[in-house]
């Protein structure tokens, strides 16, 4: 079977997932790698046969998503030519982890998509929502990337088709240790920021992750480390708890590892508030952003928060090959299998790619 496994780029959670997929998968299938995205600061060690910028999502240094930069990023014309070029006609099967060119590109031709990962669990009304939900958000979370099928991951099993996280064979490997630092992660927020807030707990040592150096910078008790995904794994693994906005990947792996969490949703973005409210469900310390009160919101979470219980099992592999199984199934029941039809098919889009250049 020729699979084309196409991950998203935009962050480090996708790729630092692909790193545990990828290995696995090649020895099911013939496996080709597609990533698009330009600002992961995670290296894919394997081959990666197609590369595009795609669509990415920048930031700006308050905690929020730079719509400016973000819309400025798109090429519209680029994009639809890919879409068109990109060969998903030569594959059995499209194993798409939300990226958008790949998923329309397999909407076009007629090839089998199935939508695999964190996003994929949004397609089922189970996954948990913050109480206001935003229509342009689950538009997005439900059509960015349509599929034939969807299985999703997310922090706990909210329905059949939904598992549990893909922990890294290196993060379960580890032995936990708890020391005097915390590991910080929040990209969507200034490095000066952070340093003038988290000097204040004196009694506490940081270790911040910056894409904005790359050497090791000390600032009285904080020190700003470059993005590495075994240094960051080791600090986590030997911290008191975890700070970082309220992705995925990060969050999971620290509560696996026995850490408390503190996560600060970025603004702007629909899903990290979806994962909010799921932390919050089970117990994870959430602050909507850094204000007048954070500082004291912080000594709280230092002082009183506890770890979260949680078990991950390592079922990677059976998930994978459940998946590939599926492919006869979604071939013999044909288009309308779709879990996320074209956001775009009332103007037949996908029909006008021809027009466009």
């Amino acid at each position: 079977m020729k699979v084309l496994y196409a991950i998203q780029g935009t962050g480090n959670g996708h790729i630092a997932r692909a790193r545990e997929i990828v290995p696995i998968l090649s020895r099911m299938c013939q496996l080709d790698l597609f990533v698009s995205g330009s600002n992961s600061q995670v290296q894919l060690p394997h081959e990666v046969k197609f590369r595009s910028k795609g669509l990415s999502i920048f930031y700006d240094k308050s905690g929020g998503v730079s719509l400016t930069k973000t819309v400025a990023n798109i090429r519209l014309k680029g994009l639809t030519r890919e879409i068109r070029e990109l060969p998903v006609e030569k594959y059995d099967l499209v194993i798409n982890d939300f990226e958008f060119i790949s998923a329309y590109a397999a909407l076009l031709k007629g090839v089998t998509c199935i939508g695999f990962g964190h996003q994929a669990a949004f397609h089922s009304a189970a996954t948990p929502r913050p109480r206001r939900r935003d229509l342009l958000g689950e538009l997005i979370l439900k059509h960015y990337a349509p599929a034939n099928l969807a299985i999703g991951l997310h922090f706990d099993r909210y329905a059949p088709s939904i598992y549990t996280p893909v922990i890294r064979s290196e993060v379960r490997s580890l032995i936990p240790q708890t020391s005097r630092h915390f590991t910080v992660y929040l990209p969507h927020y200034d490095d000066k920021l952070l340093i003038s807030i988290l000097t204040e707990q004196k009694d506490c040592y940081w270790h911040v992750f910056t894409k904005n150096t790359r050497f090791v910078n000390t600032h009285k008790n904080v020190t700003l480390l470059p993005i590495d995904s075994k240094n960051f794994t080791q600090s986590l693994a030997n911290s008191n708890g975890l700070i970082t906005g309220a992705g995925f990947e990060s969050p999971a792996e620290a509560m696996f590892l026995g850490k408390k969490v503190l996560a600060l949703p970025i603004k702007g973005q629909y899903e990290q508030k979806c994962n909010a409210k799921a932390l919050k469900m089970m117990g994870v310390t959430i602050v909507k952003k850094i204000g007048k009160r954070f500082s004291q919101k912080l000594r709280t979470w230092i002082e009183t928060a506890q770890p979260i219980a949680v078990n991950y099992p390592d079922i990677t592999e059976q998930i994978l090959e459940s998946m590939l199984s599926k492919i006869d199934l979604s071939h013999s029941v044909g288009s309308k299998a779709f879990a996320s039809p074209s956001l775009f098919g009332q103007i037949d889009w996908l029909r006008k790619l021809n027009v466009w250049m």
